[in-house]
């Protein structure tokens, strides 16, 4: 899996909160699209960055991303995302992987067996 990672330094910026929906519609409407997640920055721990929004959206493969990207709704919502932050915006291709904490003790201990 990857995603589209989009790092949003400041929401206080006029007309954000008017656009975000309509960003957040054409983002949906592109082909591909999995899943998506919104996280709000409560702060930064460490470092010198200022960011108070994350998006990111997921698709099966860095393919269909890619083809995601350049279709209409994804050119859409790109011009939408520049517009609404007014440039203040990072964004990152990922490769995506993730493991529940079911599966994750059970690793741990499968590893405490072979210890012992």
């Amino acid at each position: 899996m990857h995603k589209l990672v989009i790092l949003i330094e400041t929401t206080a910026i006029p007309n954000f909160h008017t656009l975000w929906p309509r960003f957040l519609n054409a983002a949906e409407n592109i082909p591909g699209l999995q899943r998506e997640a919104t996280s709000r920055v409560n702060r930064v721990l460490f470092g010198d960055f200022e960011c108070s929004m994350i998006h990111e959206l997921f698709f099966d493969s860095l393919a269909s991303l890619n083809t995601g990207l350049a279709s209409a709704s994804g050119q859409e919502a790109g011009r939408l995302l520049q517009e609404m932050t007014e440039g203040k915006v990072r964004l990152l291709i990922a490769d995506h992987a993730e493991d529940d904490l079911a599966n994750i003790r059970l690793y741990k201990d499968m590893k405490r067996d072979d210890a012992g």
